[in-house]
């Protein structure tokens, strides 16, 4: 993938996204995410930080400002971006590699990034760290009052999901395989498909570096770090696109 700018006529863009928390210079997957996509393509942009997702125009972070235009969600970004660029972000891919990462990306963003979601936010030793690291703007008072409704309101949407449902010990099988499956997946040297990262390394590494760099660690953290192979793809992409998550 070229990291040469494009051309003057792209449009002014500005990546709203949210802030840091727990060790991490961003906490949601899905803005790094976009910003390793954006950076890898040379496009100029701003980042904004919007400590509140629901000011958002779907209630979640990323949204991405082109022009007047508004664009939420990562996914429909990628496509906005690769539309603009002239279909960069897939270019070196063939219908394969695309389908297979199209399969891995769902895996983390569909699956994986839901189980880390609740290590967070059900474990009762862990949910102070929530408190403060996503609450802290709230005045000290009533923010206890404030995150337990939106715990419950989490909670509700991982029973939805389904994942919720399931006791710790079955979540953490769900996390075993989905590790490893990654742990295979990737390379012991360069990226996914080939010798430059593309925006399915970035949805893996993206999520991945939330995962290895929180702090304190949660329980999927503590699994994580018995795929090294992982590790290290995961800051072998960091390092290529210079985009970090801590």
């Amino acid at each position: 993938m070229s990291t040469d700018p494009v051309e003057s006529e792209t449009p002014s863009l500005t990546l709203v996204t949210l802030g840091g928390a727990f060790g991490l210079r961003n906490v949601s997957p899905f803005c790094l995410k976009v910003e390793m996509l954006m950076t890898s393509l040379g496009l100029p942009f701003e980042l904004d930080e919007q400590p509140d997702p629901r000011k958002a125009p779907k209630g979640k972070l990323p949204y991405l400002l082109a022009d007047g235009q508004v664009i939420a969600d990562s996914e429909l970004i990628t496509e906005y971006l690769n539309e603009i660029t002239n279909g960069r972000v897939y270019a070196d891919l063939n219908d394969r590699d695309h389908a297979q990462g199209v399969a891995i990306a769902r895996l983390v963003d569909d699956h994986l990034y839901w189980l880390f979601v609740a290590s967070r936010w059900l474990d009762d030793d862990w949910f102070p760290n929530v408190v403060e690291g996503f609450f802290h703007i709230a005045p000290r008072i009533i923010r206890p009052l404030v995150a337990g409704a939106a715990r419950r309101s989490v909670r509700k949407t991982l029973d939805l999901h389904g994942l919720g449902r399931h006791t710790l010990t079955e979540q953490r099988g769900f996390v075993e395989r989905d590790l490893k499956a990654l742990e295979d997946a990737v390379p012991d040297n360069g990226f996914l498909f080939g010798d430059t990262p593309n925006v399915f390394d970035f949805t893996v590494a993206g999520f991945m570096a939330g995962v290895y760099d929180n702090t304190p660690p949660t329980w999927v953290t503590d699994m994580a770090q018995g795929y090294p192979r992982l590790r290290a793809y995961t800051e072998r992409v960091q390092e290529r696109v210079g985009v970090y998550g801590r």
